[in-house]
């Protein structure tokens, strides 16, 4: 915390509009996992049905990491940072209004196009503007704005859902674009953006070519990081709902408390990353779940229930919390803004089916919804520990325009840098 007193104004003012990007951009996502059964009422279809929507979102995800990271990388990050910030407030607007179910889905996925390509546009400002040994922190401060936007969807729905209904959760996701005028007045370019903007430049295309296994490998290895987070947070709340039988009220208690979970995960890894190193880091976050997996789906009570979840979330997030330090410090400057967000969004995809893979498993089989998340998490819990082993960490290392340059002080630094071998 004493690091972040010695950045300058601007840095502060980065790091502020990152996370808050990311906060809001969750918001509007997690505000729909509290009101599935409502809305599945509303349009005489059933959970499951509406559950579809959550894989509209997630899948569509890396066209909008591709597009906003590809102008961010051509235009710089912070009017893309804007431009994404007006989208997705734009579209969770829209939500409230959907006639039917198809509409709702068609904008569903529009949000969704606007959600996956702030994550990549954000974290590269952020990491591109702060001072290398503060990244891990700023890491868990930026990844912390998911659960906290969780957290906000969670006092919404305690608080007003009950004046607001569903529709009017939704009318209420507009309120981030107010973000833009504080990006607009307090926000400036990345440093490394302004510097290497008239720099020759390999194309995206030829950069993935020549780094097939480390995109491949990555986009796995998010594919695991997001069943582990969606697995974890999408159908929690309705879990609480119909096979627990809690009230609104208290479903929304039991969330707030697994998301100060989250958030302190994100933070307690993301800065021990910066001693323990990048892999240590996630390797310890993850394998906490397992152990807290009967607490978090077979608990008796609410109270046990809150406090698995509680811990879980430490896990999930804690492992989250060092990825936008990992992955920005691997990327060359040139497709910093699009590589990070579309291997994330990439394993968005292909964990897209994750609730209504949950649903099926619960619905097809003797197993309860419960049974069901508890399988996909603790297989991934396993999974991401021995895969994250397969790759080396820049921490620390300076943020050039090119990391494949070659160093005679830096042996990572050398053609083969980027791939797994």
């Amino acid at each position: 915390m004493m690091e972040t007193m010695m950045w300058t104004r601007q840095q502060k003012n980065v790091a502020i509009a990152s996370y808050l990007g990311w906060t809001l951009d969750a918001f509007d996502f997690f505000v729909m996992v509290f009101v599935l059964k409502d809305i599945a009422a509303t349009f005489h279809s059933d959970i499951k049905s509406v559950a579809f929507a959550l894989t509209c979102t997630l899948a569509v995800r890396p066209l909008g990491a591709l597009i906003f990271g590809r102008l961010a990388d051509r235009f710089g990050r912070r009017p893309i940072l804007m431009l994404n910030v007006v989208c997705f407030s734009l579209f969770g607007l829209l939500t409230a209004f959907s006639p039917n179910l198809t509409s709702f889905f068609i904008i569903r996925a529009l949000f969704g196009i606007a959600m996956g390509g702030e994550w990549g546009v954000g974290s590269a400002l952020t990491m591109e503007s702060i001072p290398a040994r503060s990244r891990g922190f700023m890491s868990g401060v930026l990844q912390s704005g998911y659960p906290t936007g969780y957290l906000f969807a969670a006092l919404v729905y305690g608080l007003a859902y009950e004046v607001l209904g569903w529709r009017g959760m939704f009318a209420v996701t507009a309120i981030p674009a107010i973000l833009v005028f504080f990006i607009r007045r307090n926000v400036p370019e990345s440093p490394t953006w302004e510097r290497n903007a008239t720099v020759k430049r390999e194309s995206l295309w030829g950069w993935l070519l020549q780094n097939w296994k480390l995109t491949l490998y990555f986009v796995i290895l998010m594919t695991a990081f997001n069943f582990f987070a969606h697995g974890t947070q999408d159908l929690y709340p309705t879990f609480l709902q119909t096979e627990k039988h809690f009230s609104h009220k208290t479903v929304s208690v039991i969330a707030i408390v697994y998301n100060v979970g989250a958030i302190i995960g994100g933070l307690l890894f993301g800065t021990i990353s910066e001693r323990l190193g990048r892999r240590k880091a996630i390797v310890v976050a993850s394998l906490i779940a397992l152990p807290v997996i009967p607490l978090w789906a077979f608990g008796s009570t609410a109270v046990v229930l809150a406090i698995g979840a509680f811990l879980m979330q430490i896990s999930v997030q804690g492992a989250w919390g060092v990825m936008p330090a990992h992955l920005n410090e691997i990327s060359p400057a040139h497709v910093r803004a699009t590589f990070p967000g579309l291997v994330y969004q990439l394993g968005n995809l292909l964990a897209a089916s994750n609730a209504t893979l949950q649903l099926s498993l619960a619905q097809r089989s003797d197993w309860s919804l419960a049974t069901s998340m508890a399988c996909v998490v603790g297989v991934v819990a396993v999974v991401i520990p021995i895969m994250i082993a397969f790759t080396h960490e820049r921490r620390g290392k300076p943020i050039a325009i090119e990391p494949l340059d070659t160093n005679p002080d830096d042996p990572e630094l050398s053609p083969n840098a980027h791939r797994l071998v």
